[in-house]
C-alpha cells in the first residue's frame, strides 16, 4: 500500500510498487521493501512539490535516482559474508575452515568451485 497522501494509479504508485518489487528482487523482506519503497516515493514527492510539508533534506538533497545507492549500506568490501562462506566451504568440504579468515575462507570457496 503506497504511503499516505498517494492516490491508487497514479504515478507515484506505480513508483512505489516498482520501487517495492526491486527491493524484493534483491533479496530483502516485504516489510523493508515496503519502507524504502515508501522513502523513496516521498522523497520524490517532497522534491516536486506534490506533499503538504518537507524537511530541508528532502527537498535540497539528491533525488534517489540522481545518488543511485552511492549512501546506502556500509563502507567497505560487498559480497558474501564470513557466515555465508564458511556455510559453502562446509558444502565444499574445505579443510581448515574453521580458523580461516573471511578473506582465506572466500579464496578457498572461489578455487573449489
Amino acid at each position: 500500500m503506497p504511503p499516505n497522501g498517494v492516490k491508487p494509479g497514479t504515478k507515484r504508485a506505480r513508483q512505489y510498487e516498482q520501487v517495492k518489487e526491486s527491493v524484493k528482487d534483491q533479496g530483502k523482506s516485504e516489510s523493508t521493501a515496503e519502507e524504502i519503497a515508501a522513502r523513496t516515493v516521498n522523497k520524490e514527492r517532497a522534491q516536486h512539490g506534490e506533499s503538504q510539508e518537507s524537511s530541508k533534506s528532502s527537498t535540497e538533497d539528491k533525488s534517489p535516482g540522481q545518488r543511485g545507492g552511492e549512501r546506502s549500506g556500509k563502507n567497505g568490501p560487498k559480497g558474501r559474508t564470513k557466515d555465508q562462506l564458511y556455510n559453502e566451504a562446509k558444502d565444499l568440504d574445505v579443510d581448515g575452515r574453521s580458523t580461516m579468515t573471511k578473506d582465506e575462507l572466500r579464496k578457498a570457496v572461489d578455487a573449489k568451485k
